[in-house]
């Protein structure tokens, strides 16, 4: 096992490599002069003798490999500039506002995983009755409602109409459970249909036949045997949705002005804070990254075929 996660640790240097690259390039090929932008946000007027002025301080003015390289020696301190808008550097203004943006995907993946398994296993067990079309059609509503739809909908029953819970900001744990809902609504019939197709595939094998011939009870069949050979894509899928959750709260903390990284980024894009923008984008590749290695971890210690398979490799 220490074998197989050395080898994808070290697989994982190449793609990292490429994102910054991707992420670097990007920023610099998209319309708009970082200059003018600085100077606009600092309220300085742009004149030519000002932008040549910022660009050489930045080193815009410099060729793109020059402006990479010091790009990435100093991302890899951690250091990614100031923020054109707050004139801070990007890297704090980012772990100040993470932790609201973590508590808020933690939340939704835990209401997404308490949800979705029990229904996924009862819509499976009770195949076509009335609960397996119940679920469907939550799947169906998910595909078709957009996040920031379904936000704005809770938001006026529950809020403006009910006087329930609040609509803004951060707080207590009222103030999570609009946005949570908002944000795992999708993730809930994603994983009902996927837990609930990869538990009958798995109750047609032949060692559940075997399993109930030898008289071991319903239960049991299901909770050690189909549950856990069912939970392998689902593992897959959540490694996906860790950072989709993470990058997808981006609109969700716009509607409920959720004080967390995806709204302080939709500020920089709109003010063209290039630094911001660049320091997300990379934070998130690298999200996704990491996610993707503990799902393959826990994949090969759940499967040991895929374990002996890259060992072997």
């Amino acid at each position: 096992m220490f074998d197989y996660i050395v080898k994808r640790l070290l697989s994982l240097i190449p793609v990292l490599v490429g994102i910054s690259i991707i992420t670097f390039l990007i920023l610099r090929l998209t319309p708009g002069d970082p200059a003018e932008a600085y100077l606009r946000l600092s309220q300085i007027p742009p004149t030519e003798a000002a932008v040549a002025a910022v660009r050489e301080e930045f080193g815009l003015d410099r060729p793109l490999v020059v402006q990479y390289g010091e790009w990435l020696v100093k991302a890899l301190t951690l250091d990614f500039g100031k923020s054109y808008a707050t004139h801070r550097p990007v890297w704090d203004e980012m772990m100040f506002l993470l932790p609201a943006t973590a508590q808020l995907a933690g939340v939704s993946l835990l209401f997404t995983l308490i949800i979705s398994i029990p229904m996924g296993i009862f819509s499976a067990l009770y195949k076509d009755g009335w609960f397996d079309n119940f679920c469907r059609l939550i799947a169906f509503t998910s595909a078709a409602m957009p996040n920031f739809w379904l936000g704005f909908m809770l938001m006026y029953f529950f809020a403006l109409k009910l006087d329930l819970v609040p609509t803004l900001g951060r707080g207590s744990w009222e103030h999570f459970i609009l946005p949570a809902i908002t944000l795992s609504f999708s993730y809930i019939a994603t994983y009902i249909r996927l837990l609930r197709t990869s538990m009958l595939e798995n109750l047609d094998q032949p060692f559940v036949l075997y399993a109930r011939a030898r008289g071991l009870k319903e239960s049991w069949i299901i909770g050690r045997h189909v549950l856990k050979n069912a939970m392998l894509p689902v593992v897959t899928a959540l490694g996906m949705s860790i950072g989709h959750l993470l990058s997808g709260s981006v609109i969700v903390e716009s509607v409920f002005a959720w004080p967390g990284i995806g709204r302080f980024c939709v500020s920089a894009i709109l003010n063209r804070d290039y630094p911001v923008v660049q320091c997300f984008v990379l934070m998130m590749a690298v999200v996704f990254v990491i996610a993707n290695l503990l799902v393959d971890i826990a994949y090969a210690w759940l499967d040991p075929r895929i374990r002996l398979k890259g060992e072997s490799s």
